[in-house]
């Protein structure tokens, strides 16, 4: 019949349905693409697979991001499709993402046919070579029959070990030859438990310790796992701060709560995580941003007893010397920590009571320039929202104001890039809003994030996802024009914007569209954007002048002229 594949005269199946049939096999219920010839026969096989929903993204790095998202918030590995070439490079943004954040996830790239290879083909491009520093394994299938068996590697390495992605390149004649070969079973995960004796030395070393904090963040956490992390530390009284971007890995009402490390972090936390006398570090990498730049820990060897846990054995050392390290799944760890024996009292808990205060007073929104006060909608966005509420959120300074007034109640309630990528926040609210259709989504995005992947808005309108997206538009990139003026001042370069009406372009689109001048004006925006039966956008237009948390950029203009004034 026109229009329908040919029926096959034997029980071979082509090598698209064979990957298609090992996607069902392993759980996979969406996955994100664009599509390409160089994988028609996948796209084909997906016809007789409805129980698989495939999104196709406007450009290849927002599919990536969407898997990523999900990959993120499910746990699961995310899936994405690209064509070879420019669809693969593309692409390239969420897989960085994905690294730097330890998101289990796989990108399947179309490649040119196996005949052509080596020749510089149309689009071609050796995969191993470019994704070689973005990916857990790269690995491309010849043969047909070991599509299972290289599927089921995929799957199960993006989620043991250190979460993060995979990239499986399909040359075009592979997906379209016939093979008899048998179905791979479910991936498990399979993560390692800490051993008694460690975990009975991590004990030994906190009860000795008297300024103890706990920092938490990575991947392979799940809610039972932050519950259980939750228990150790109230029964241990013990402060806990946050990474960079994981701020619903711990909720942030419980009193042994302190705080986030990273961009926008309260100077006061910083100097208490350098203060410590102990450091439990879980799931953590201790990164760049983390650690201020390698300072606030310092390698090899911190000042601090580091007790160091890791899914990853490679991370163990890699920077840092612990004086314990435990290589364990953070499902296994938060477990074994729960149940360690509490003292009836500890001696740092009036340490942990200030860590408290600290973080308290530093929640309260600070004024800044304008008619909107950003820090006031935040934290009337932190009380108006369900408990379960997703915010996502790009790249940029505008960021730092969640960062710092924003409570998160329960894990994975934010979505956010550790690796920094701007334009991140749309097609991850997205995502978010296809796999969690009943929870609120908020997209906290700036104007220039917004313009990054902004094409995705009709991706949410096609598929039906239910997104509020907040944009603060200030009409530069903040966060470039702050270092410009605290290290150029007066020398402004190509930071400044010449935004569209967002409002229009969202209507465009079709989202419902609110504009708001004033901070009393956004509450009766956000209610009617949140009434509406479709996503929808406000354009929030805030001071330019109001570069941070605390400060504006004429003060750090002038700051930075002080500066730089010759004495005398």
């Amino acid at each position: 019949m026109t229009g329908t594949a040919a029926a096959p005269a034997d029980n071979l199946r082509t090598g698209g349905q064979i990957l298609v049939d090992q996607l069902r096999i392993h759980g996979v219920e969406r996955v994100f693409c664009v599509p390409g010839e160089s994988y028609l026969a996948v796209l084909d096989a997906f016809v007789d697979v409805p129980e698989i929903h495939v999104v196709t993204a406007r450009q290849e790095g927002g599919a990536a991001i969407m898997a990523e998202a999900h990959g993120k918030l499910t746990g699961t590995p995310g899936v994405c499709f690209v064509t070879r070439g420019p669809g693969a490079t593309n692409a390239s943004a969420g897989m960085h993402i994905g690294f730097q954040d330890s998101t289990p996830m796989i990108l399947f790239v179309g490649q040119v046919a196996r005949a052509t290879a080596d020749r510089e083909a149309f689009q071609e491009i050796d995969y191993r070579r470019m994704y070689g520093q973005l990916a857990k394994w790269v690995g491309q299938i010849e043969d047909p029959e070991r599509i299972p068996e290289l599927v089921s590697r995929a799957f199960h390495t993006a989620v043991n070990g250190r979460p993060g992605p995979v990239v499986l390149a399909l040359p075009e004649d592979m997906l379209v030859q016939r093979a008899g070969v048998g179905d791979a079973r479910r991936y498990r995960e399979m993560q390692p438990a800490p051993p008694p004796e460690d975990m009975e030395r991590l004990r030994g070393l906190l009860l000795k310790a008297e300024r103890p904090m706990a920092l938490l963040g990575g991947g392979g956490w799940d809610r039972q796992a932050v519950a259980g992390f939750e228990t150790f530390a109230g029964a241990f009284d013990l402060p806990v701060a946050v990474s960079f971007r994981c701020q619903a890995y711990f909720d942030n009402r419980l009193d042994q709560y302190a705080g986030h490390a990273g961009v926008g972090a309260d100077p006061a936390l910083n100097d208490r995580i350098a203060a410590a006398d102990l450091l439990l570090v879980a799931g953590a990498r201790l990164g760049e941003v983390t650690t201020g730049g390698y300072t606030i820990v310092r390698p090899p060897v911190p000042e601090q007893t580091l007790i160091h846990v890791h899914p990853g054995a490679e991370e163990l050392g890699r920077v840092y010397q612990p004086d314990l390290g435990i290589n364990a799944g953070m499902k296994h760890f938060a477990a074994a920590a729960a149940a360690l024996d509490a003292p009836e009292s500890v001696p740092w808990s009036a340490w942990r009571a200030d860590a408290r205060g600290d973080h308290l007073a530093f929640l309260r929104p600070h004024p800044v320039p304008g008619d909107v006060q950003i820090g006031e909608i935040v934290a009337w966005l932190s009380d108006r929202l369900p408990e379960d509420a997703i915010l996502c959120n790009g790249a940029g300074n505008y960021n730092t104001w969640l960062h710092r007034s924003f409570v998160f109640k329960g894990y994975r309630t934010q979505i956010g890039a550790t690796s920094g990528s701007m334009g991140y926040g749309t097609p991850a609210a997205i995502a978010a809003s296809l796999a969690e259709p009943e929870r609120t989504v908020v997209n906290w995005t700036g104007d220039g994030c917004l313009l990054m992947h902004g094409q995705e808005l009709a991706t949410a309108m096609q598929y039906g996802a239910k997104v509020v997206n907040i944009v603060v538009n200030n009409g530069m990139l903040g966060s470039i024009r702050i270092h410009q003026e605290r290290d150029y001042p007066t020398r402004v370069s190509a930071t400044a914007l010449r935004n569209p009406d967002f409002v229009a372009l969202a209507e465009a689109y079709g989202l419902h569209g609110e504009t708001v001048r004033t901070t009393d004006d956004f509450a009766p925006a956000f209610e009617r954007c949140l009434a509406a039966a479709r996503s929808s956008l406000i354009d929030l237009q805030v001071s330019p002048d109001a570069g941070t948390t605390t400060r504006s950029i004429g003060e750090i203009r002038d700051a930075a002229l002080a500066r730089l004034r010759p004495v005398g």
